[in-house]
């Protein structure tokens, strides 16, 4: 499949959720194509779209969690803005689907859900925000090889960042998931054990690189560095 057939194919998509507004997916399919975006991207947004679909059960609204997935890295700025980008492409959702004519309720709902995703923490019981959740997240518990990719890529969106310090700053972002329950779907429980080995391996990676292994506190470190 060619990357115009895949984007063919997402607009199809965005027209079954809102038919008479396929120019609202034109504008999203054009933030996601910046040229910045090596991961972030149409491949990204239509990963999450299907990972939305497989995950979900009849408890999920459908609906709003894939608009609130549409809407998810709307805004991608490296770095980011006065707003972070998970609050801007919130703001952004609820201005664009208030001309779509949604009703109050379904805009914060869409809002709330892209929100979410700047933590990836859903709290109590909240299976719309678990299910974004696991679909953005299920990179992580990819086959090594499809995981080494998105790191590349990822590394690539903060190509103006020198190594030490984008190996400092990713070690923070695994430290937030390292060890902790991630996936809270039935189906997304299924990819936590790989996730994990997926992090260990990185995050022992850029500890050697940095060179700071024995400076760890094992107490408070979230993964087995041992």
């Amino acid at each position: 499949m060619t990357d115009d057939q895949g984007v063919e194919g997402l607009r199809q998509q965005f027209a079954a959720l809102l038919p008479d507004h396929v120019d609202v997916a034109d504008e999203l399919l054009r933030r996601y194509a910046e040229p910045h975006r090596h991961y972030h991207g149409p491949r990204h947004l239509a990963a999450v779209l299907a990972r939305i679909d497989d995950f979900a059960t009849s408890k999920h609204d459908l609906f709003t969690v894939r608009l609130a997935g549409w809407f998810h890295d709307a805004v991608y700025d490296i770095p980011t803005r006065e707003l972070s980008n998970e609050e801007a492409s919130a703001r952004l959702a609820i201005r664009t689907l208030g001309r779509c004519g949604l009703e109050q309720e379904e805009l914060g709902e869409v809002a709330r859900l892209v929100r979410l995703t700047e933590t990836h923490r859903p709290s109590g019981s909240d299976p719309n925000a678990e299910l974004l959740c696991d679909a953005d997240l299920a990179i992580l518990g990819a086959a090594p090889d499809s995981y080494r990719d998105y790191v590349a890529k990822v590394r690539a969106e903060y190509g103006m960042v020198g190594d030490e310090d984008f190996d400092r700053g990713r070690l923070a972002v695994l430290q937030q998931f390292g060890g902790r329950t991630i996936f809270r779907t039935t189906k997304g429980r299924r990819l936590a054990e790989a996730a994990q080995r997926n992090l260990l391996t990185e995050a022992l990676e850029r500890i050697d690189r940095l060179g700071i292994r024995d400076q760890l506190d094992p107490t408070r470190w979230p993964l087995d560095v041992a």
